[in-house]
């Protein structure tokens, strides 16, 4: 029987329980359970920074070190810079800030970890809310005291909490995203209307056709985002994320979303050499050879700046579909601020994030980098209007690809898929779902010592499935509760668990039985094929 390749599979075997009390696990490399509440580190509360006796400004002598994700000479990081000798000069608190670029994200976990001298720090606020969690600082309570939820988006702050536990981040630069179009390619089509539904917006394009303008351009960089807007609609982003973690996609309403994409290649509705490389094909709504693009708002000021134009932007959500299971989600994201866990002076710090993001400096940021304002008080760029009542009504924020992403092993292959459905290399929909379904299998197995690994059945076993991937845990949770939960004798080693990709046990078994490594992996092949799903 076929496997159904994208099944994430999580096997932890041979675990040697009368080692837990005498051996200490290999360092560096664990893999721990995550926790699901909010972490030790994370404090909370109205701490006061404390400036030494004898200063006359409120942080004298108080030091703030800030890591920012963008880079020397970007507007984001001139406007920063102003922000910050305002502050120091209003405050009398010295700030380091070093610009790392958007590659902080590749050292952040682990520099929060080794508690390195970081007060503040920027990135996505999903992998702040996700991955960082552990390490930052709770807001709640500045947040609360500063009327934060007056100025703020409550989309961003209560995804925020929903990640965390708790809000630990505070959005800096705002995104939305959607169908970005020029609208005066729009008046001279005769479209008076923005397309509400699938068929309107066939029609429009239609109509743009027909008027001499390509509708849509497309940069391979967005084949992604573009067709994730049409999977959302159909499938909702919780089934999108089990069907890439699982597979099982043959069958389902992904065949009608890659199909509404064929349709519109086999249309001829795209601009030519769509799906180009980044940026040339956005640029093409700037020369007014395209007059529509599924983006996010910064494209406005990509296709602006590249080719010296001022489009007539203005933007509409993702057609609706019949039957859809989500009509009405949009994306939104932010990049934001958030404090360590360990900051010393964590007021200070939120004052300064909050110096930035708000009032005047805030404005300076919106307009110099050209984005939406943090500060909801503020003004929008002319080409963002709209933008900020947008976002205040929003409630649940499409997330920028994260359903097709949660397979971390496969989300470089299905973004380069998604580029050849654009290229026009399916057939149809059912063709596309099927070579999703082909995707190779994510096996993941846990030991708890590399001794573990030395066992001859084991080390057999795994030299014989291909691509498997070992990590180490150090099982720091109760084995003996886990082992009786599971009707398991915790006196009889080892204990060997299976899992299926959402990490439910599914089969487990204690102590040496002949035959139990060929059952386990009989286990593994059933969960492979999605009968135990």
């Amino acid at each position: 029987m076929k496997m159904k390749k994208l099944m994430a599979l999580l096997l932890a075997a041979v675990m040697v329980l009368a080692m837990l009390a005498g051996c200490s696990s290999d360092g560096g490399n664990e893999t721990k359970a995550p926790e699901t509440d909010p972490p030790a580190e994370s404090k909370t509360g109205t701490e006061e920074s404390k400036a030494p006796e004898g200063g006359d400004k409120k942080y004298e002598g108080v030091e703030l070190t800030m890591w920012s994700m963008w880079s020397t000479g970007e507007p984001q990081a001139t406007a920063i810079e102003a922000a910050k000798a305002a502050f120091e000069e209003q405050t009398g608190a010295k700030i380091t800030i070093e610009f790392k670029g958007r590659d902080v994200n590749k050292v952040l976990a682990a520099s929060l970890e080794a508690q390195e001298n970081i007060d503040i720090f920027e990135d996505d606020y999903k992998r702040i809310g996700t991955v960082y969690n552990k390490f930052t600082y709770d807001l709640t309570n500045m947040a609360k005291a500063a009327n934060y939820d007056e100025i703020g988006y409550k989309c961003f702050n209560d995804q925020s909490i929903a990640w965390a536990g708790y809000l630990n981040a505070i959005a800096e630069q705002p995104q939305i995203g959607g169908i970005f179009y020029d609208k005066d390619a729009f008046e001279n089509a005769g479209i008076t209307a923005e397309p509400k539904t699938w068929a309107e917006f066939l029609d429009v394009c239609q109509k743009l056709k027909d008027s001499g303008v390509a509708p849509l351009a497309q940069d391979s960089a967005y084949c992604d985002f573009a067709f994730y807007h049409s999977l959302v609609r159909y499938l909702g982003e919780a089934k999108i994320e089990e069907l890439n973690m699982n597979g099982g996609w043959a069958g389902t309403d992904a065949e009608k979303a890659a199909q509404d994409i064929i349709d519109l290649v086999n249309k001829g509705y795209f601009v030519d050499g769509a799906p180009d490389e980044f940026p040339s094909s956005e640029n093409k709504i700037g020369f007014g050879e395209a007059a529509m693009i599924v983006c996010a708002d910064y494209v406005t000021a990509e296709v602006n700046g590249q080719t010296g134009t001022q489009v007539n932007w203005g933007l509409f959500n993702y057609p609706t579909v019949e039957g859809g299971a989500d009509n009405g989600a949009a994306y939104m994201g932010a990049n934001s601020l958030a404090i360590s866990s360990y900051s010393k002076n964590p007021q200070a710090a939120f004052d300064f994030i909050m110096f930035i993001i708000s009032g005047e400096y805030g404005q300076k940021l919106a307009d110099e980098a050209h984005q939406i304002p943090a500060d909801s008080r503020n003004t929008a760029p002319a080409d963002l209007t709209g933008t900020i009542e947008t976002l205040k009504a929003a409630e649940s924020p499409m997330t920028w690809c994260a359903g097709i992403s949660a397979n971390a092993d496969l989300k470089d292959t299905i973004k380069s898929m998604c580029v050849e459905l654009f290229e026009g290399k399916y057939a149809d929909g059912a063709a596309f779902c099927a070579a999703l379904d082909a995707l190779p299998v994510r096996l993941l197995f846990l030991v708890r010592s590399r001794e573990s690994l030395r066992h001859p059945a084991l080390a057999g076993r795994l030299s014989g499935w291909d691509k498997v991937q070992v990590l180490l845990d150090d099982w720091s949770y109760d084995l003996e509760l886990l082992a009786r939960h599971l009707g398991c004798d915790p006196d009889t080693p080892p204990l060997a668990v299976a899992c299926d990709g959402e990490g439910r046990a599914v089969y487990s078994i204690s102590g040496y039985r002949a035959g139990s490594v060929e059952l386990l992996e009989r286990v593994a092949v059933y969960l492979c094929q999605g009968d135990g799903r």
